[in-house]
């Protein structure tokens, strides 16, 4: 089953024939390779030819001696055609050494235009980002929105029950030919996951302790949503007979935050506009993942919403931050070019005492930017001194603003 992602897709549009280079990047599967597919079929469908087209994927065998800058380049260079622009695609760039002198050589070439994904970000870590600075744009890709799973089934309808499905079956791409294949899924999601583990945190960062790592992770997984802080996690894991650090924890915590397993969302002093060092929250890319996991546990429901909403404005272009004013939290302080815009999210306020308390924190906030209260309420929207509230699954999937 294709499905198009199509505001990734535009993205690549808008940037065609663009002096930049296009770094494409995400978790391991969350669509990458079959974005760059999608793209390539778009370009012969405008008119590019074949040989205009060259396609490597570095986690195929037949290229692994591409791996090495040097022939990776020569073998670009000789296929390079004269008078007409040569579209290049560098699948899981990471793989190849000092991957970066191949761009910086064919960025200053005429008539090219480079596309590149990679799974990790130590990709574009300082040293590495210094060398193309000012030459690339970044394009973050998640797995499927609520919205493109729900796309995928052909129809808009059951929504409850499809939400549940979502969240159960995984956002990832390919659990789309698994449905209703539970273990299939799960040991799907298993080998992700040992993936990442493995290739992109145990080989790289030359990890010993296996299992530590994985603990953490677990921990991470079992608090989406909660105030966390590496010591936090440190002192509770020791508490629990599991000894490790607070600098051990951090190093764990940058490693899945580079792998883009996890997300951190730090917290944000809305009176004084200022961005806070301690206590920021963690959410995780994708909600499978998490059941796969630790099983299911309805309890959190809560903050599983909470997660999915996260992800949601990342993916439409938010910085999105935990908000503080006075003694309330908010759940996401969302800021783009065009101004801020603040969320409460909530299963449901339908009793006066958790509407009250989900009110509160917004009705402290002095500007007027929107304020909006996510729920999974059934209930026609209502407004509150101009503060919405919104049915969460008509929001995700873009009916209401």
């Amino acid at each position: 089953m294709i499905i198009e992602r199509k505001e990734y897709l535009e993205k690549l549009i808008a940037w065609k024939d663009k002096q930049l280079i296009k770094i494409v990047t995400g978790v391991r599967r969350c669509g990458k390779s079959m974005l760059l597919e999608i793209y390539r079929n778009y370009l012969r469908e405008h008119g590019i030819e074949e040989e205009q087209i060259i396609s490597i994927n570095f986690e195929d065998l037949d290229y692994e001696e591409l791996t090495d800058y040097r022939k990776l380049y020569k073998y670009l260079k000789e296929r390079l055609v004269d008078g007409k622009m040569t579209y290049i695609f560098l699948d899981e760039i990471q793989n190849v050494t000092d991957f970066p002198k191949v761009l910086d050589s064919l960025y200053i070439k005429k008539n090219i235009d480079i596309y590149v994904t990679g799974s990790n970000a130590y990709m574009l870590s300082s040293e590495i980002a210094t060398m193309i600075s000012g030459r690339y744009i970044q394009i973050e890709m998640l797995p499927l929105s609520f919205k493109e799973y729900m796309e995928s089934t052909g129809s808009m309808n059951d929504r409850g029950i499809k939400y549940a499905e979502y969240l159960q079956n995984s956002s990832f791409p390919f659990t789309l030919e698994l449905k209703n294949q539970p273990d299939e899924i799960r040991d799907y999601l298993e080998g992700i996951y040992n993936t990442i583990v493995v290739k992109d945190i145990i080989n790289r960062k030359k990890i010993t302790d296996t299992m530590m790592l994985k603990s953490v992770l677990r921990f991470v997984f079992d608090n989406i949503g909660n105030p966390l802080s590496s010591k936090k996690i440190a002192d509770t894991m020791t508490s629990e007979g599991r000894k490790i650090d607070t600098k051990t924890v951090e190093k764990y915590l940058e490693a899945y935050s580079e792998s883009y397993i996890i997300y951190q969302a730090k917290r944000y002093n809305i009176k004084g506009k200022q961005y806070l060092k301690t206590l920021e929250k963690y959410y995780i890319v994708d909600i499978g993942m998490r059941y796969m996991l630790l099983g299911s546990r309805q309890a959190d429901a809560g903050h599983v919403l909470e997660n999915i909403v996260y992800l949601e404005l990342l993916r439409r272009g938010y910085d999105v931050y935990v908000g503080k004013i006075d003694s309330y939290e908010v759940d996401f302080v969302a800021q783009n070019k065009k101004g801020t815009v603040y969320f409460q999210v909530a299963l449901t306020v339908r009793d006066e005492n958790t509407l009250l308390r989900e009110l509160r924190p917004l009705q402290a906030i002095r500007d007027h930017y929107p304020k909006i209260i996510l729920t999974m309420d059934e209930e026609p929207e209502e407004q509150y001194e101009g503060i919405r509230r919104i049915n969460a699954r008509d929001w995700l999937l873009g009916i209401v603003d």
